[in-house]
């Protein structure tokens, strides 16, 4: 009995994609009869959401939108990813930097940073740079605070490894520190990630009707749900294949041993 239950273990964690797939289909048939019900005029089928996804792939919907979204999330990820992790290793090594910066960035992840976007008009405006700042408001504190606790979490057999071997302050942080951090690095990049495309669409939905805010807006007021639907399950999907490939770097960087064969 038990040889058998860790062999059927082994053939599950061999063939991963197996359980994923079956979940997504479960999830696809859980929508197309939520839309058979109906459970609401306002929820359509998965089978007519994903064929306003076709079409909208196909005619080019999707790229100019994201022709739109693209640019504010990218410069506003890149910043706030440069940025974040630089600010979480200087917090991280430096117990004056630590106490002045740490509960701003508290207090960052702990607001309301939804409510906080329509007030980013008032400075920025409606343009390209009110954009960037929405997506660096929401992305930089889990950045930020994860960086700082890899950095500060490095374990101390390691550190004292490295003064046994007389590394200099320079080799410490960049084969010690950061190695041992770049679990909880890349985890804050990644939920960093997520919420810069939580920032830009809240931007392009509250601040500015462009780019795939718009879409949604757009299809939601003259009430065709497919569209819409399509609109959110294309920020679904390009958000996790966003994560799945910053999680192949970190891999690839840090964890060979991880990779799959």
């Amino acid at each position: 009995m038990a040889s058998t239950v860790v062999a059927r273990t082994g053939a599950l964690s061999a063939h991963p994609w197996v359980l994923r797939g079956a979940s997504i289909v479960l999830v696809l048939g859980l929508w197309e009869w939520g839309g058979t019900v109906p459970v609401s005029i306002a929820f359509p089928k998965c089978s007519e959401t994903l064929a306003a996804f076709g079409s909208m792939l196909v005619d080019g919907t999707f790229a100019g939108a994201y022709a739109e979204t693209a640019g504010p999330l990218i410069v506003g990820v890149l910043l706030t990813g440069v940025g974040g992790v630089l600010a979480g290793l200087v917090m991280g090594l430096s117990p004056r930097a630590e106490w002045f910066g740490l509960p701003v960035f508290i207090v960052l992840q702990a607001s309301p940073s939804a409510a906080i976007v329509p007030l980013i008009t008032f400075i920025y405006g409606i343009g390209f740079a009110a954009k960037v700042f929405a997506v660096v408001l929401l992305s930089a504190p889990v950045i930020v605070l994860n960086s700082y606790r890899g950095i500060a979490n490095t374990p101390t057999s390691l550190l004292e490894m490295s003064n046994a071997f007389l590394a200099s302050r320079w080799q410490r942080v960049r084969k010690i520190v950061i190695p041992a951090g770049s679990g909880l690095i890349f985890a804050g990049l990644r939920l960093g990630l997520a919420q810069g495309f939580t920032g830009a669409i809240l931007a392009e939905l509250i601040i500015t009707p462009t780019g795939v805010g718009d879409l949604i807006t757009y299809n939601r007021s003259v009430a065709d749900y497919p569209r819409m639907f399509a609109a959110i399950l294309s920020i679904i999907l390009v958000a996790s294949i966003s994560v799945t490939l910053l999680q192949r770097a970190e891999q690839r960087l840090f964890r060979p041993e991880m990779r799959p064969l």
